[in-house]
């Protein structure tokens, strides 16, 4: 099983940028493939970012391509996203989660472990 601690969030202005990163222990982190939720208030989580095992495969939300980008180290067992040009409609919790399996998706209901999440306020 495996553990993961967000961290990285914080408050910004709008135009700033932020890298998470998402610390994972107590399994094989090269086995899983990651993904990045987030969550605003009174909304539902939604998809951000996912990357497959070794980091060659990558897809992110239409709706932030461009501004965000996920990547991974496995020799420190660490995925990161990248923000850059924050809007205040980014703000929310964001959580890293990760699967036990090659593929790499978007649903939340398809990811088996989950961080406690960081918070990132963008204020204008």
């Amino acid at each position: 099983q495996v553990q993961l601690v967000e961290s990285g969030g914080g408050l910004v202005q709008a135009g700033d940028s932020l890298r998470l990163s998402c610390a994972a222990s107590g399994g094989t982190f090269s086995s899983y493939a990651m993904g990045w939720f987030r969550q605003a208030p009174g909304k539902e989580r939604e998809f951000v970012a996912a990357i497959d095992r070794s980091g060659g495969k990558t897809r992110h939300a239409e709706l932030l391509k461009g501004r965000v980008t996920i990547s991974r180290d496995n020799a420190k067992n660490t995925v990161y996203l990248q923000m850059n040009s924050l809007k205040t409609e980014d703000t929310a919790v964001y959580y890293c989660a990760a699967r036990s399996s090659a593929m790499v998706i978007t649903a939340t209901l398809g990811y088996d472990y989950w961080g406690q999440g960081t918070r990132v306020t963008v204020s204008s």
